[in-house]
């Protein structure tokens, strides 16, 4: 089932947040005229939910799939051009395969967001490992289509956006200072919403990805 939003200018305005001006100012649809693009919060499996949210013009598709079929078949409907995913879509250097057993663990990326403070698991520890594999044949899947993917993670953005990760109501109660009041949207479609948020201010300026020689993470700045 896919879940539409009105248009953003026909949404409820709320009151001014201080602490949230700037952001908020980067994150306005007034006027936005930009080539459609998607968040999607990938599941390691088939089986799971994996929630996506799709941003053309000023409006917000979102839903939840199953399938790498699905996911394609979204991805041409809304004729996207850019794409961010919820998965490691690389390998650390050295590494030659994510079923094969080597000493390499980390991405120059995965140092990175360490080095940062931001919790993570690592690309080869157990579940990982699927989504690892998945998502890769995703991205080529992709690109395939002429889609350019990037790899993110609502973990990483929600540390350094301050808010609590897997806290619906926080997170709702952020989107809100956007005029995005999802009030029916899972987690799943909550995560790639915030995705979707990282990648558009990516396509602003706004965000300077965590980037190594084998792969690299986009996340938000912090305010």
């Amino acid at each position: 089932m896919v879940r539409r939003y009105l248009d953003m200018a026909e949404m409820p305005r709320n009151g001014r947040d201080r602490g949230f001006d700037s952001l908020r100012a980067h994150f306005s649809f007034s006027g936005v005229c930009m080539k459609p693009i998607i968040g999607i919060d990938l599941a390691g499996s088939e089986r799971r939910n994996t929630g996506w949210v799709v941003l053309y013009g000023k409006k917000f598709d979102f839903g939840i799939a199953h399938t790498d079929e699905e996911l394609l078949a979204i991805v041409k409907k809304y004729k996207i051009k850019k794409a961010i995913i919820d998965a490691p879509l690389s390998l650390p250097a050295g590494r030659k395969s994510i079923e094969k057993r080597s000493e390499h663990h980390f991405r120059e990326c995965d140092m990175l967001l360490r080095k940062e403070g931001i919790r993570f698991f690592p690309i080869t520890l157990g579940p990982m490992r699927k989504l690892t594999k998945r998502g890769m044949k995703l991205k080529k899947k992709f690109e395939k289509l002429g889609v350019r993917v990037f790899e993110g993670f609502p973990g990483a953005s929600y540390d350094r956006l301050g808010v609590p990760r897997k806290d619906k109501k926080a997170i709702r109660k952020f989107l809100r200072k956007f005029r995005f009041p999802a009030p029916d949207a899972t987690q799943d479609e909550l995560d790639a919403l915030i995705l979707l948020l990282t990648l558009y201010l990516k396509e602003k300026g706004k965000c300077k990805p965590l980037m190594g020689k084998d792969g690299g993470i986009i996340a938000p700045p912090t305010f």
